[in-house]
C-alpha cells in the first residue's frame, strides 16, 4: 500500500474537489512563495520542452500561442469596442 501524502504535499492534480479550499489555504501566498512557484514552473517547462536532445517546435509554439493569448486578453477592451462599430 502507498504510504499517505500529506494534503500540503499532494500536486493540485490529484486533489479532490472538497478538499480545494484547505489546500489552497496551505498554499504559500507571499511575494517570495508566488515567485518560487513560477520558478519551478519554467524550470519544468525549460526541461520538458527548451533543454532537450532532440528538440521540436512544440515548446516555441506553446510560448508562441501564450503569448498571442495574451495580448489579446490585455487588448481585449479596445477590441470589443470595435466589432460593433458600423462603417457606413
Amino acid at each position: 500500500l502507498p504510504a499517505a501524502v500529506l494534503l500540503k504535499d499532494t500536486k493540485l492534480m490529484d486533489v479532490k474537489l472538497g478538499q480545494l479550499g484547505s489546500w489552497l489555504a496551505m498554499r504559500d501566498f507571499t511575494p517570495g512563495g508566488i515567485m518560487g512557484a513560477v520558478r519551478r514552473g519554467y524550470d519544468r517547462y525549460y526541461n520538458k520542452y527548451i533543454n532537450v536532445r532532440k528538440g521540436g517546435l512544440g515548446g516555441l509554439s506553446m510560448v508562441l500561442a501564450g503569448y498571442v493569448v495574451l495580448s489579446y486578453m490585455w487588448s481585449y477592451s479596445h477590441v470589443k469596442h470595435d466589432r460593433r462599430r458600423k462603417y457606413h
